[in-house]
């Protein structure tokens, strides 16, 4: 977006105020200018420190009206599990032939999962997959046995949440074509799943800050009681 665009998008956005949800939602949504579906981001800052190991918050949420995104999904495992993973709508299924494709540097997914025996053999991709954030984790529900749930959640609208240096959390929680409640709706489970991976180390305030915007418009600042309660 151009500077005289983003600068008119960003009129009538008080820079100061916290907006109750709806009405932020509804000024990000009037905002979105650009000529494809925007993604509706939203970002929360945390009171932890994650470099410490009791302050670290991850996990996934299921947005119940999911991400408006088609992700391509891998899934290392063998035999039948391979098979129900394929029928769950797995874009890629393999063992020691999808470990040479990802070697080789071929990574045509976005979200990868895999069963607890096969992860000797998928973590040694670990300097592949985890700088991509797409190493499986039983924590986020990515190292499993029941792959056809594991499909059907990144097929549906999970998406997976990790808090960065500065102890900031970033997701998409939906697009700005969804209707206004069900944006709300998404909002109000990401910020819930969370506030319920919040640490045992965490001190103080946990939610600080939420902020939400579209890919190319302006961010908006969002009261968090009007997201945490109700």
């Amino acid at each position: 977006m151009s500077g005289k665009r983003f600068r008119k998008a960003s009129e009538g956005i008080d820079t100061v105020k916290s907006y109750l949800i709806d009405e932020a939602v509804k000024l990000v949504k009037e905002r979105a200018t650009a000529k494809f579906d925007e993604t509706v981001e939203i970002a929360m800052n945390l009171g932890v420190d994650p470099r410490h190991a009791d302050q670290m918050v991850r996990g996934v949420c299921n947005l119940p009206n999911g991400s408006g995104r088609t992700l391509r999904v891998a899934v290392f495992a063998r035999g039948a599990k391979a098979d129900e993973a394929k029928a769950a709508g797995a874009d890629i299924v393999g063992a020691e032939d999808l470990l040479e494709i990802v070697q080789g540097g071929k990574i045509d997914f976005d979200r990868c999962i895999a069963t607890p025996d096969m992860m000797g053999l998928v973590g040694r991709l670990g300097k592949v997959l985890g700088p991509r954030g797409l190493m499986p984790n039983p924590k986020v529900g990515t190292v499993t046995m029941d792959v056809k749930s594991a499909v059907a959640a990144s097929k549906g609208g999970a998406v997976e949440f990790r808090v960065e240096k500065a102890g900031i959390i970033h997701s998409a929680v939906g697009k700005v074509s969804f209707d206004q409640t069900k944006l709300i709706e998404n909002i109000k489970a990401f910020a819930d799943a969370v506030v319920k991976a919040k640490p045992t180390g965490a001190k103080g305030t946990y939610v600080q800050k939420i902020a939400i915007s579209s890919t190319m418009g302006p961010g908006v600042k969002v009261d968090p009681s009007s997201v945490l309660n109700g």
